[in-house]
């Protein structure tokens, strides 16, 4: 039986697809729209969904009833539950079921994890009144209610330094290292603490515009997230298994903190709410799936590592579009840019195509044997595939390109099993150079989506003069 989760209509609408035993897809509409973080499905996510056959039921992230209790409360417009008439425009009209939208984060790490007994914590900004939840297995433990969200505090601050709240808040935490937390610690702890941020905090200290304050600004916010992350992980009940969900886990610094209260800490690689797509079928199942990261649009032929190789040793970047795409935020070897993370200039050669900020880093991706030898692997954490960790690099002076200025990388870890392809390629690139670990980041630029298609690549690689494979 063919099973769709869908979540849509807020921000980075999704469908997952599963049949009686497997996961067969997980794909985000921007990828396919080529609209940022695009709210709403298209006919070619639905498409290609439609590849793995026609669904028997729907299962919807969240209840719509709820969210207008929320909205009503927020003296927002009530919205009409139209999804049965929104998915007969794609001429989908299978049965549809809902859950509540915590539940589908939970699910959807608890279901994936290697675990069959855990501890579940979620946080997210704002989905239906729940803004974060304790569960241990699939029973909830207790929760925090709408206005009170750490979330919806980090989003505010990313909107008062200039960025684009739901969207940039990992610039924001990358700012935060530039910065001092004590100059505004404060004001902006009264901030959090007393005033529903819901509508944002761009009036707040209307004085500081300057680039340092801004930095001071992300510092303190970082800060107090930390803090109070802490908190949260110490009211989890104790366990030795720990799963996080919800969009404020992509926070890769703060989940450090997780490592050292859980002795097993599992993040799925799609933790937001495109990830709920698939939770809201899990959250029915309530059983364990095998799980990999490549569940989106597939681009056939075996993985290009020769190409790859040739191109690294003669220019030093490279692009890769291979097989399916990653079902999450971040590359993980299948749409990513590759580059050689030697040298002073790399660094500033791939911000320059991609059009990012001088002062943001890139992540390594290197051999999970080897990891140890060139990171502080902290505490059990050995084995980071999908970039959710921060750690201390151990030769910075080595690696600049992808080391942040206080020395941290957010490092993905390969082996042989999670990825044989990308595996071989740094095995290769080991040997013709010494240097166990390559610079990985997404295939696209700043504002637009990973590459999706060939199409996509070949455009990037036209656009930007880098060859992709």
């Amino acid at each position: 039986m063919i099973r769709w989760g869908i979540s849509a209509g807020y921000h980075d609408a999704s469908i997952s697809v599963l049949d009686d035993d497997d996961i067969l897809f997980g794909g985000h509409a921007e990828r396919y729209s080529g609209i940022k973080n695009d709210k709403n499905l298209n006919q070619e996510i639905v498409d290609d969904a439609l590849q793995y056959g026609y669904p028997d039921k729907i299962y919807w992230y969240e209840r719509p009833w709820i969210k207008n209790i929320r909205r009503l409360y927020a003296g927002q417009k009530l919205k009409r539950n139209d999804i049965k008439n929104q998915l007969s425009a794609f001429g989908i009209k299978a049965p549809i079921k809902y859950t509540t939208h915590h539940r589908a984060h939970a699910a959807a790490g608890l279901y994936t994890s290697p675990f069959q007994d855990s501890s579940v914590l979620v946080i997210d900004a704002i989905g239906e009144l729940t803004t974060t939840s304790i569960w241990t297995n699939n029973r909830k433990r207790w929760s925090q209610w709408y206005p009170k969200s750490l979330g919806l505090f980090y989003s505010a601050i990313t909107d008062r330094v200039g960025l684009k709240p739901m969207e940039d808040e990992y610039i924001l935490m990358g700012m935060a290292a530039y910065g001092d937390p004590n100059r505004y610690y404060p004001q902006m702890r009264k901030l959090y603490e007393e005033t529903n941020l819901h509508k944002g905090c761009r009036d707040w200290m209307p004085q500081f515009e300057d680039e340092q304050s801004q930095f001071d600004m992300a510092a303190a916010a970082q800060e107090i997230y930390e803090e109070e992350f802490r908190k949260l992980i110490q009211k989890v009940p104790a366990n030795d298994n720990l799963v996080l969900g919800g969009g404020c886990i992509l926070n890769c610094v703060a989940n450090n903190i997780a490592l050292e209260h859980f002795n097993n800490v599992w993040i799925m690689p799609n933790p937001g709410d495109a990830g709920s797509s698939l939770g809201a079928v899990l959250a029915h199942e309530k059983r364990h799936y095998k799980f990999t990261p490549y569940l989106g649009y597939r681009i056939n032929g075996l993985y290009p590592g020769k190409q790859l190789l040739d191109e690294l040793l003669e220019t030093g970047i490279v692009g890769v579009a291979n097989g399916k795409a990653e079902f999450g935020p971040r590359a993980l070897g299948n749409r990513s840019l590759l580059a050689d993370p030697r040298g002073n200039d790399i660094k500033e050669r791939v911000n320059r195509i991609k059009k990012r900020q001088e002062f943001r880093p890139f992540a390594p991706v290197i051999l999970k044997e080897e990891a140890p030898k060139y990171f502080d692997m902290k505490w059990n954490n050995t084995d980071s595939p999908f970039m959710q960790y921060t750690v201390k690099c151990k030769r910075p002076d080595l690696f600049p390109a992808i080391c942040h200025v206080d020395d941290t990388s957010r490092v993905q870890t390969v082996t042989r099993a999670q990825h044989p392809g990308l595996y071989q390629l740094l095995v290769a690139w080991r040997d013709k150079t010494g240097c166990p670990m390559l610079l990985n980041t997404s295939l696209n630029v700043k504002g637009m989506p990973i590459a999706n298609t060939m199409g996509d690549a070949q455009i990037f690689a036209k656009t930007y003069n880098v060859k992709v494979f």
